[in-house]
């Protein structure tokens, strides 16, 4: 079996200095796949991109946070009360997020986000979280399969891991709990009809360094030991401004990621080991 990988240019949207950096990746040919944060002041701008590109694998980043908080703040697209801070902002954390917020009024957030870039005249190609906000980790269960119910009534893939991989279990978690989410989203996803990946490989393990060769080297060989079948990462290319400098203190990270992926070590890296990169409308055609 074939070793596949997508890599998903998340926080599309956020703000210009991360839709500059994605959009010269896609029409460089560097990136496959990408979702847009809807609720941030960069989201018309990347809606727009989108629309005007069908050929690329373009989907929605369903945001319940907003980490960044009176930085750089932004509220939901709807009214519920539960989705907000006293203050109009969404909540800083995902715990934060689940700890408050009502079932109906978060799907009904993550409706409103789809059809937000639906009737803009785009046609998303899959859907994923933000900070996993939508996969019930910290306490609402079923907000993982209400948001993949979802996604099978709009006819979405959803990034979320369908088989447990022992390396990528979170240190505070039991294997035989990630072993058991691994399950149940798989079963969802099934019941749903929506299609997944295999396995979910989280960025976070792979060290910065001091040096951009250090990252990409980091990068490459972290990458090149996926196992066979379907992965996704995802990294949040942004180019080196004054705006990005001022709303996270890992702007140079997210530049490096946006190196990455043009630079040709990478690509050549991937074609030496035998890892295939694709998008999620080839995730559904190879589902099929």
């Amino acid at each position: 079996m074939k070793r596949y990988l997508i890599i998903n240019a998340d926080d599309f949207g956020l703000c210009h200095s991360a839709n500059e950096a994605v959009m010269e990746l896609f029409e460089g040919g560097y990136i496959r796949s990408s979702t847009i944060m809807t609720s941030c002041p960069g989201a018309e701008e990347a809606v727009a991109f989108a629309a005007a590109h069908p050929e690329y694998a373009i989907g929605v980043h369903l945001t319940h946070t907003n980490e960044w908080e009176e930085r750089f703040p932004w509220g939901p697209l709807t009214d519920g009360a539960s989705l907000k801070t006293p203050e109009g902002r969404m909540w800083p954390e995902s715990d934060d997020f689940e700890a408050h917020c009502d079932y109906d009024e978060a799907i009904a957030e993550a409706k409103a986000q789809i059809e937000y870039c639906e009737n803009r005249g785009m046609k998303p190609s899959h859907v994923d979280s933000h900070m996993g906000a939508l996969y019930g980790l910290n306490g609402k269960l079923l907000m993982l399969p209400k948001t993949l119910a979802l996604c099978g009534k709009k006819g979405y893939p959803f990034r979320m891991f369908s088989k447990p991989l022992a390396s990528q279990c979170p240190e505070e978690a039991p294997l035989w709990l990630f072993k058991a989410a691994c399950r149940f989203s798989g079963f969802f996803g099934k019941l749903n009809h929506v299609p997944m990946p295999d396995y979910l490989i989280f960025p976070e393990q792979i060290a910065t360094g001091k040096t951009y060769e250090e990252f990409k080297y980091n990068f490459i060989e972290y990458l090149i030991r996926i196992p066979e079948g379907i992965c996704e990462t995802y990294i949040h290319p942004a180019m080196p401004t004054e705006e990005m400098k001022s709303i996270t203190g890992t702007w140079q990270r997210r530049y490096w990621e946006y190196l990455v992926m043009k630079d040709p070590e990478t690509h050549a890296a991937f074609k030496t080991h035998g890892i295939h990169l694709i998008s999620y409308r080839d995730l559904v055609a190879l589902r099929k």
